[in-house]
């Protein structure tokens, strides 16, 4: 686009107020007393994002000036640990003692792929395939371009979101589907909380 100020923003996964999505399987489980499976150890780093930041990320580039907007960013939580010390966040927050279980990642992403076929899982490849990798960026750029300062670490962005999830149950606990404003239905993942 010739002549256009063009700011791209490209976030990581983001949570937060209203945006539930596969999180909604870790605060029913965390709620409701249960250990949560993980797929893999866990001690992969996987970065997050919340809402709010990826908000302000956005008002950043439509009210700075066009030489420092007119790019690509990366935009991300700026603190993060492994998938399994900020999962596991929740599950303390919750207060029932429980933790993540890690399980071996090719045959829990096999047995996925499987319930994924067969119609049975809520997870998606996208989801059970990245799960148990790396996942991150450098926010570097839109630091300094944008002044983009994030105000949540992954565990407090999964907190945050957690939180709202308890205040709102009510809400939607009788209902269910595939948008990342509903809780989705778990399928046989679900039938594997009587072992956790």
């Amino acid at each position: 686009a010739k002549g256009l100020t063009v700011p791209i923003i490209r976030p990581k996964s983001f949570v937060g107020p209203e945006r539930l999505g596969v999180f909604a399987l870790l605060y029913d489980w965390a709620y409701t007393g249960h250990n949560f499976p993980m797929i893999g150890s866990g001690n992969n780093r996987y970065q997050l994002l919340d809402v709010e930041d990826l908000c302000d990320a956005i008002a950043l580039s439509m009210t700075l000036p066009e030489e420092q907007v007119n790019d690509t960013f990366n935009i991300g939580a700026s603190e993060f640990t492994t998938m399994k010390e900020d999962y596991q966040a929740v599950l303390d927050y919750a207060g029932h003692g429980k933790k993540v279980v890690g399980f071996p990642a090719a045959p829990a992403i096999w047995g996925l792929r499987v319930l994924d076929r067969l119609k049975l899982s809520p997870l998606y490849k996208w989801v059970y395939e990245t799960a148990s990798k790396d996942s991150f960026v450098s926010i570097e750029k839109a630091e300094r371009q944008l002044d983009y300062a994030p105000k949540f670490s992954n565990k407090e962005a999964l907190i945050r979101n957690f939180r709202w999830y308890l205040d709102n149950l009510s809400k939607f606990e009788n209902a269910s589907g595939v948008s990342h404003r509903v809780p989705w239905k778990q399928g046989a993942v679900g039938a594997l909380k009587r072992f956790f």
